[in-house]
């Protein structure tokens, strides 16, 4: 017995890992009765659950629950406290359910309470005889005594670890809290058309269905395609982004599709697209209103058919993505212009969302903003700073063209430059370049007051710098073309990278 002894002892005190703690605890106790059967079970809010099990046909057994108000064995022990001993074919208390899905039966059942330091009992462990005779237990009361007392042992350690494994899911629910208050994208929103594109986000997420999400830019379409997977049975598979205004049309489509190796120059290697990465998962295709046309067909295809064949493939494979798509373009205005599909648009609306701007749902400005000077606080080190009232009342009436993207770069600046804990209706001139006598610009271009062509009843070019015209002259095409970069500069006539510079240069965001 002292060498089985030792054994049980080294079973619960070099294990840390729960579950395997629980495995070899109920294999020492096993081998301490000559038996190869057994189970421990937990107190839980729906029952008694098995959360080990040992011998045949085991993974028939873990994981059940049998409710509270059904009879059994364990449910008996643990409200009881005490060990009991079972034949299951005339113990009442038996529940047969779970023997009938077994080959082999039980004939006698030993069970133990596990009892914590308090002497509340959490569960219980049943060492089960199969043998014909059912003779293979010993009964014996003072080998049930000893027995008893390396169990009361046991039950100690795995309570522990139970603990232990609870802090531990807890310190990891609390990190990735402060890790999204630092970093992460996070929904937010009071108004009432908010609340209803949440409940229609949460309502999507049930199905398999695309989904487009229409707004302006910077209104937080990605924010919303992350919580529609976050919520939906695909949580746990990848989710993967794509902008299909931001890069060459030949990439993207080697991007999304992948290629094999000698495909084009360059292409020293296969390599796997966006669909194949994200299989089982979700894609998120931002931008989708400026998708090249001719790459337009070949979306279709995996709409249609769940198929992807890779840049110099032969052979199509089969992919289960789910499809959210994104666009602040007017989708019929371009399938008028032969812009894009009228068969691709309706694939892919199947399931819309529309997220309004900021200035057509004000309610949720105080609260944005509370949330992105907390966080940005939170994310550099620094005290918290609140918003006094006048400063809140010209943030509530200015337009936020660019939206929670726009807001959320404000508060990035206002946080460095507002000295103190609270942020003036002084601070905001530094940052909108406005004085306090002027009221805040109808949007984020317009040109600021001056008094001598207005009073002429005119504008006079001549009464502003050259950054200020060209300020209102770029924030003229960006709000033109709904923040389209690529649109905007071929309205300037200049490139992008040249456009790109340029509002760069005057300080201007998306």
């Amino acid at each position: 017995m002292s060498h089985r002894q030792l054994d049980f002892y080294r079973a619960i005190s070099e294990e840390l890992d729960l579950e395997k703690m629980q495995h070899r605890f109920l294999l020492a106790l096993l081998d301490l009765q000559h038996v190869e059967r057994g189970s421990i079970w937990i107190r839980t809010a729906e029952g008694y659950r098995c959360v080990e099990a040992v011998g045949n046909q085991s993974e028939r057994v873990r994981g059940i629950v049998v409710g509270a108000d059904r009879p059994s064995i364990v449910g008996w022990v643990i409200e009881n406290g005490r060990m009991t001993i079972a034949e299951p074919g005339r113990d009442a208390r038996h529940f047969r359910e779970i023997e009938d899905q077994l080959d082999i039966k039980s004939t006698l059942i030993l069970c133990f309470p596990l009892v914590l330091k308090n002497g509340g009992v959490y569960g219980a462990i049943q060492l089960i005889d199969t043998s014909t005779g059912g003779d293979r237990l010993n009964l014996d009361k003072e080998y049930l005594d000893l027995l008893q007392g390396l169990v009361d042992i046991g039950s100690l350690a795995l309570s522990n670890s139970l603990v232990y494994k609870y802090q531990v899911e807890e310190n990891l629910r609390l990190k990735q809290a402060i890790d999204a208050m630092r970093g992460g994208d996070s929904i937010v929103g009071q108004s009432r058309v908010f609340h209803a594109v949440m409940k229609t986000a949460g309502e999507f997420a049930k199905t398999d269905f695309t989904v487009l999400i229409t707004g302006e830019s910077g209104t937080g379409k990605e924010v919303v395609a992350r919580e529609v997977h976050r919520m939906s049975p695909r949580s746990n598979k990848p989710f993967l982004v794509q902008n299909c205004s931001a890069i060459p049309d030949s990439l993207l489509e080697s991007e999304l599709f992948g290629y094999r190796k000698g495909a084009f120059t360059g292409a020293n290697k296969d390599k796997i697209g966006l669909f194949e990465a994200a299989d089982g998962g979700t894609v998120f295709l931002d931008e989708i209103g400026d998708m090249p046309y001719q790459l337009q067909a070949r979306l279709l295809r995996v709409l249609q058919n769940g198929e992807v064949k890779p840049l110099g493939g032969v052979r199509t494979r089969k992919v289960d993505v789910r499809i959210i798509s994104a666009t602040n373009r007017d989708m019929k205005d371009a399938i008028s212009k032969n812009e894009f599909r009228e068969d691709l648009y309706y694939r892919l609306n199947v399931l819309p969302i529309h997220i309004l701007p900021l200035r057509e749902r004000r309610e949720d400005i105080p609260l944005l903003l509370e949330h992105f000077l907390r966080r940005e606080c939170l994310r550099m080190g620094l005290p918290g700073k609140k918003i006094d009232r006048k400063a809140m009342e010209r943030l509530l009436h200015y337009p936020w063209p660019g939206n929670v993207r726009e807001m959320e770069n404000f508060a990035r600046h206002i946080i460095l430059i507002a000295g103190g804990d609270t942020i003036s209706e002084d601070d905001l001139s530094v940052h909108f370049g406005m004085g306090r006598e002027e009221e805040p610009a109808r949007n984020g271009g317009a040109l600021p007051r001056r008094t001598s062509g207005e009073e002429q009843g005119g504008l006079s070019l001549s009464d502003y710098t050259w950054e200020e015209l060209e300020r209102a002259y770029v924030f003229s095409l960006l709000e033109k073309n709904r923040w389209h970069v690529t649109r905007a500069a071929k309205d300037a006539g200049v490139t992008r990278s040249t456009f790109n510079s340029r509002m760069k240069r005057l300080g201007i965001q998306r």
